[in-house]
């Protein structure tokens, strides 16, 4: 789909391209649609006569208006109280218009928002770009019906240079995102440790370095915890380091570790088979932090970051892990294993503990696919856990800036003692209550006292149902944005100095 700026022209006929338009409390046609309605004799004000629209915010009126010229469709959408509208509303309200007809037949979708800069512009087309996701590589006879027809989305501005600079930083988010959301779209018959691997070497960014260990360097570095939880998979487990290194190299990184289980069967603590369905789901975390890299590297962001993605299957084969095995971790930490199913934070502790030693980051955000404890959040908000209050504030104002919902969750101490083994420093379970937080409380004990913070996207990073106009059902990519602009805000470099 092609997504291009132009400046205002007023139309004199009918067209077969669709027409949006923003509406308000106080002029539910607006100015934009008045001057093309006047051209077609009041049909778009006659076609409003025939349906129950208030143009409260997100609701939407698709009418055609008809005149000599030919049929015309219009979508107007609601945008409440004529007020400066923020941008993230503005991605959402394009959305609601692109959405309306993806699938129209029609070829051509201008949308004639009211914008006051080039910025509001870029995110009318980042809204549209988000909203255009799809993931049919599989489908080989896709009915008609279902098929996108919208080729083409032409945004109406005055400055249409300034919009085109303003979008680009804006596509490289919108790449990113869709990066994640490929990978975690992809069945785990197609996406496996080692095929994760390559995609992520093959991704083309100068500067972008990519380091893969096998399953002998973290035998070698004893990465007893991460390949315990792969060993009864057929596939190699591995590790990914990603770095950029934007800044000067003597600064410190930032780390960001993902959890990469390319599929969860639970190990011998098996799944049934409904809690299966998703699970090639549960290597969201490691697609996240690749994509944020990915994109900081795309963008020639001032800023040195490293990501650290373990990567395994959790299957039950002849050699898998079983419960009441003991391994020792890579931080000398022996660790007994109650339940199979609870692998990620096995992973997870050998990789914040090689990101620490290995690299010294200033701080480390660790994001994965952890827990079902999270369900009181429902599917709006991911959980976060933290060590650190101003790493806590800036997250929270990150994800408030980016339109993705974070509640910080405690790190309550009495909960200690659920980690608490009798034949072993730590055990990875002791059921469901407070798990959440008894998992996050297991991730501290391998940060060696580094500012950490936890997402848990479990509940956020795949939806049955499309919980924004801006992301369809399926993968969402949660988190790219959150932590992009985390780092964008705080610890990129300018002329002066770190921010």
């Amino acid at each position: 789909m092609n997504i291009e700026f132009s400046k205002s022209m007023p139309r004199k006929s009918a067209s077969p391209s669709a027409l949006a338009f923003l509406s308000f409390e106080d002029t539910v046609l607006p100015p934009e649609a008045e001057e093309i309605d006047l051209a077609l004799k009041d049909s778009i004000q006659n076609a409003l006569q025939c349906v129950d629209f208030t143009p409260n915010i997100e609701n939407l009126a698709d009418l055609v208006a008809f005149s000599r010229h030919g049929p015309t469709r219009v979508i107007l959408v609601g945008a409440g109280r004529k007020e400066p509208i923020d941008t993230l509303l503005l991605e959402k309200l394009a959305a609601h218009a692109y959405n309306a007809v993806q699938t129209s037949g029609l070829k051509t979708l201008e949308i004639r928002f009211p914008t006051s800069c080039p910025q509001e512009a870029a995110h009318i087309a980042l809204g549209v770009h988000l909203a255009s996701y799809r993931f049919d590589k599989y489908h080989t006879d896709l009915a008609r019906h279902k098929k996108p027809g919208i080729t083409q989305v032409r945004i109406i501005v005055k400055d249409v240079e300034g919009a085109k600079a303003a979008y680009q930083a804006l596509a490289f988010l919108a790449d990113a995102i869709f990066f994640t959301r490929d990978q975690v779209s992809e069945p785990a018959n197609t996406l496996y440790p080692s095929e994760f691997s390559k995609r992520l070497t093959d991704l083309a960014v100068p500067g972008l370095e990519i380091e893969v260990l096998g399953t002998k360097q973290l035998a070698d570095l004893r990465m007893n915890a991460l390949l315990g939880v792969g060993q009864g998979s057929a596939r190699e487990t591995q590790l990914v380091v990603m770095r950029w290194q934007g800044a000067s190299n003597d600064s410190q990184p930032i780390g960001l570790v993902g959890k990469g289980v390319c599929f969860d069967s639970g190990g011998l603590s098996l799944k049934n088979c409904k809690g299966m369905e998703t699970m090639k789901v549960d290597m969201a975390g490691a697609a996240t932090v690749a994509s944020v890299i990915y994109l900081l590297a795309l963008k020639k962001e001032k800023v040195n970051v490293v990501g650290i993605l373990p990567l395994a299957e959790n299957m039950p084969g002849g050699q898998a892990q079983r419960p009441g095995d003991i391994v020792a971790s890579m931080s000398g930490k022996t660790i007994e294993i109650v339940d199979t199913d609870a692998e990620g934070r096995l992973m997870l502790s050998d990789a914040l503990w090689y990101c620490r030693q290995r690299f010294n980051p200033v701080l480390m955000v660790d994001v994965a696919t952890l827990t079902g404890a999270t369900v009181a959040l429902g599917q709006e908000y991911a959980a976060m856990f933290s060590s650190d209050n101003m790493m806590s504030e800036q997250l929270l104002e990150a994800a408030g800036q980016e339109g993705e919902q974070i509640w910080r969750l405690p790190l309550a101490r009495k909960l200690q003692k659920k980690l608490e083994s009798s034949v072993a420093d730590l055990k990875n379970y002791d059921g469901p209550e407070g798990g959440a937080i008894s998992a996050a409380l297991f991730l501290e004990q391998f940060t060696d006292g580094c500012p950490w913070a936890h997402l848990d996207i479990a509940d956020v990073a795949w939806n049955r149902s499309s919980p924004c106009p801006t992301t369809p059902a399926g993968a969402t990519g949660f988190g790219v944005r959150t932590l992009s602009r985390f780092i964008s805000n705080n610890y990129r470099k300018h002329n002066n100095g770190t921010i």
